[in-house]
């Protein structure tokens, strides 16, 4: 009688596993769909735009070329914009800042409550003020919180309504990626 290999049949269920999800195309995990963040329909350009932070400057789109932009729409009343700040923070920290910005734009024109907010959570990202809502009817924002990724070319990559997890591997990834897209 041959000798049989007591381990051959879970050898073999393992390889048989294996090649299924190799078929099945169970590869990397596609930053955007973890995220559930939509890529734009076709490719546009971010508007021109200058908006104020909190502190009196003035951020001007030209001025951010070449870098990976992150804008958070959000207001001081809204309960799922305070809760993912400190997960957009968080996120921010990990990059440099010559490569990667991002900013928390709102049309709360309220500075001091905005403050407070700021300063009670210990956050850094800077705050533009959407006083004429231009920005905000350009990306026909709608429900808060809504966050715009922009490629370094000035090109919108990606859109997301509601809090997300942006301290996440996956956020991280998904920077990561627009930073340095595969060739």
């Amino acid at each position: 009688m041959p000798y049989r290999n007591p381990r051959l049949p879970a050898l073999q269920i393992l390889a048989m596993s294996l090649i299924s999800l190799f078929l099945l195309g169970t590869g990397p995990v596609d930053p955007f769909g973890a995220l559930q963040m939509s890529k734009p329909p076709r490719e546009s350009q971010i508007p021109t735009f200058q908006l104020s932070t909190l502190d009196g400057t003035v951020i001007h789109s030209k001025d951010l070329q070449g870098k990976v932009i992150l804008l958070n729409f959000w207001a001081t009343w809204c309960g799922p914009c305070k809760e993912e700040m400190p997960a957009l923070d968080q996120l921010r920290q990990q990059f440099d800042p010559e490569q990667f910005l991002m900013f928390a734009v709102t049309a709360d024109i309220q500075p001091h409550a905005i403050r407070q907010f700021w300063e009670h959570l210990k956050l850094s990202i800077p705050v533009l003020l959407d006083e004429d809502e231009e920005l905000s009817q350009y990306f026909m924002v709608r429900n808060l919180p809504t966050t715009i990724l922009v490629g370094p070319k000035g090109m919108i990559r990606g859109h997301a309504m509601g809090p997300r997890a942006w301290n996440s591997p996956e956020a991280i990834s998904l920077i990561r990626q627009i930073l340095v897209p595969s060739q």
